[in-house]
């Protein structure tokens, strides 16, 4: 079973469909202690990183998640903000401290000023695929997924990085370390490759 995190952050609607669609069965958490329940979890998200962090420390779900997946190895898959998350910290409107499991800042996209790059980042994009054993196993091509953020996430160990996009400058696009994955593109939105990511991770969880 898989539990998908409920703290308030965008509507989870779309992940259900997601995962529906892949014919893995999900079940929605909004109780910390329904975490030992089930065996894998997702994190989604989408607004602003600091509302992220507030609403999961007011839930209790940072010292839950941080028990069962960073201490307890339970497989999580982070989508958006949920990734973002992740890192030491964010300077999206002021300095925010994040759950801090990968080492790095969320900072925001880089705009040259001449108009010729638009934020927030809406839109598909091509992601040039760093490890392909893992969430992008069996694509011989160069996927294509939706993106929409202003925000992305430096990680300081780039062996964490699993695939990276270029909006006017390149950025991670996702990250895979031990039993963590997540991507900065929502792929419950990306059609048939992002079907194919929630595919990977949902056979990859089955094996554990």
């Amino acid at each position: 079973m898989i539990g998908l995190i409920d703290y308030g952050m965008g509507n989870i609607q779309s992940v259900i469909n997601g995962f529906k669609a892949v014919k893995a069965e999900l079940e929605v958490v909004s109780s910390p202690a329904d975490l030992s329940e089930v065996d894998a979890v997702v994190l989604p998200g989408v607004g602003a990183f600091g509302d992220g962090m507030k609403n999961l420390r007011k839930l209790g779900f940072d010292h839950a998640l941080r028990e069962h997946v960073l201490e307890g190895g339970k497989p999580m898959l982070g989508i958006c903000l949920g990734m973002q998350l992740l890192a030491s910290n964010s300077t999206e409107h002021g300095k925010h401290e994040g759950l801090g499991w990968i080492p790095g800042e969320v900072q925001r996209l880089k705009n040259p000023g001449d108009g010729s790059i638009r934020i927030p980042h809406i839109g598909w994009n091509d992601v040039e695929v760093k490890k392909d054993q893992g969430l992008y196993k069996g694509m011989p091509h160069t996927p294509t997924f939706y993106f929409v953020h202003s925000y992305v996430f430096k990680p300081e160990d780039q062996d964490v990085v699993s695939g990276y996009c270029c909006h006017g400058d390149e950025f991670v696009a996702s990250v895979e370390y031990k039993n963590i994955m997540a991507t900065q593109y929502h792929p419950e939105k990306s059609q048939k490759d992002g079907l194919k990511i929630l595919t990977n991770w949902f056979r990859m969880i089955e094996k554990c």
